[in-house]
């Protein structure tokens, strides 16, 4: 959609004009794709901090942010200033740390070494990405109203 198009491209600029370097992709329109189309080239960016618009903001489009940290405490504090939450990525080749990592992060989903998911768990955010869920169990809860019904408990008589 030509909207969505914009929105990206702008990100892409603001991106460039708040000082974070392109690595590869940038404004444009991908080589070997119809100009006429609605495409984004796939943007990484480099020399990021987390008071850029890139970095606090959700860009449904094909841009990453690289933040370099110093330790994984600092790189959760990173990943969770933030007003949004909607998904991240933890990778590490030792799981029991990446699995560590992922439960301080504050995000509806979290993909540790995969992109992968199930359409059995549930699928949205915290914080200002919503609130409700999708898929499995929990994504059914929303179509389901719940009734307590109440009644006086029966007393035994004194005869």
């Amino acid at each position: 959609h030509v909207n969505s198009k914009k929105k990206v491209t702008g990100y892409i600029q603001k991106g460039i004009d708040e000082g974070a370097r392109v690595v590869t992709g940038g404004l444009g329109t991908p080589e070997g794709v119809p100009s006429s189309g609605y495409y984004v080239k796939p943007t990484v960016f480099a020399d990021v901090n987390n008071n850029m618009t890139i970095a606090q903001e959700e860009i449904f489009g094909p841009v990453l942010c690289i933040i370099p940290y110093e330790n994984e405490d600092e790189a959760v504090d990173i990943a969770n200033d933030t007003i949004y939450g909607l998904s991240n990525g933890v990778a590490g080749a030792n799981m029991d740390r990446a699995m560590d990592v992922a439960s301080r992060l504050r995000s509806g989903q979290v993909h540790v070494n995969s992109t992968q998911q199930s359409l059995l768990a549930p699928f949205g955010g915290y914080k200002q990405s919503g609130d409700g869920r999708e898929w499995g169990k929990y994504g059914l809860e929303d179509f389901l109203q719940v009734k307590s019904i109440n009644k006086p408990k029966l007393r035994k008589s004194k005869m």
